[in-house]
C-alpha cells in the first residue's frame, strides 16, 4: 500500500540561491522509486506516493539525493497527507476569513516545548499571534510575513536551535492537503 506524502524543502530557490529546478526534483524522486510525483510552486513543495512508511527515512533519502545531484545540503521535512489534513483542521485561527498571506504554518522537525518560546513577549507583538500545534507553529500576521515583527522575533536562532523549521502560507498548506488526498 502506498501513502501520499509532501516533502517540504527548506530555503531553496530564494534570491537565486540553492537553485533546484522542479522538473529535476520530480525526476530525482522518480529515480528514488517514488510515484505520482507533482510539485507546487518553485519554493520546494513536492508531493509523491511511496510504500515506505518512515517520514524521517524518506526525508534523509531525499536530502542525500539532493546533495549528490545539486551539490548542496537542504533540510527536508516529509509529512503524510493525513497529518497535513490534521494540521489544517486544527488551525486555531479563522482561516476561512483570512487572506493566505495573513496565515502561515511553520512545520517543525520535532515538537517544540512551550518553554522555548517563553522569552517571546506575545503581548508586545499584537495583533500578530502564534500558537503551537502538533510539530507546527501557526502564525497570524495581518500585514503578511514580510513585514512581520513576529517573524523577526521568531527568527532568533536560539528559539529553534536543533529544530528544522520551514514555513508555508495558508494557501500552500491548503493546496498540499488537496494534493496529498488518497
Amino acid at each position: 500500500m502506498t501513502t501520499r506524502y509532501a516533502a517540504l524543502l527548506r530555503g531553496i530557490n530564494v534570491g537565486g540561491k540553492k537553485k533546484v529546478p522542479m522538473g529535476e526534483l520530480r525526476a530525482l524522486l522518480a529515480e528514488l522509486g517514488h510515484s505520482d510525483i507533482a510539485t507546487y510552486l518553485q519554493s520546494g513543495n513536492v508531493v509523491f506516493s511511496s510504500a515506505a512508511g518512515d517520514e524521517r527515512a524518506l526525508a534523509a533519502g531525499i536530502e542525500e539525493a539532493v546533495e549528490q545531484t545539486f551539490g548542496f545540503r537542504v533540510d527536508i521535512l516529509v509529512r503524510d497527507g493525513a497529518y497535513l489534513r490534521a494540521v489544517a483542521d486544527a488551525c486555531p485561527f479563522p482561516a476561512h476569513t483570512l487572506q493566505g498571506k495573513q496565515l502561515h504554518v511553520t512545520f517543525l522537525s520535532e515538537q517544540l516545548a512551550p518553554e522555548r518560546l517563553a522569552s517571546v513577549d506575545a503581548a508586545a507583538l499584537l495583533p500578530e499571534e502564534f500558537r503551537l500545534g502538533d510539530r507546527v507553529m501557526y502564525l497570524y500576521t495581518p500585514e503578511g510575513l514580510g513585514r512581520s515583527k513576529l517573524a523577526e522575533v521568531l527568527g532568533r536562532p536560539s528559539l529553534f536551535k536543533g529544530v528544522v523549521a520551514t514555513s508555508r502560507n495558508w494557501n500552500t498548506v491548503v493546496k498540499l492537503v488537496e494534493m496529498t488526498r488518497d
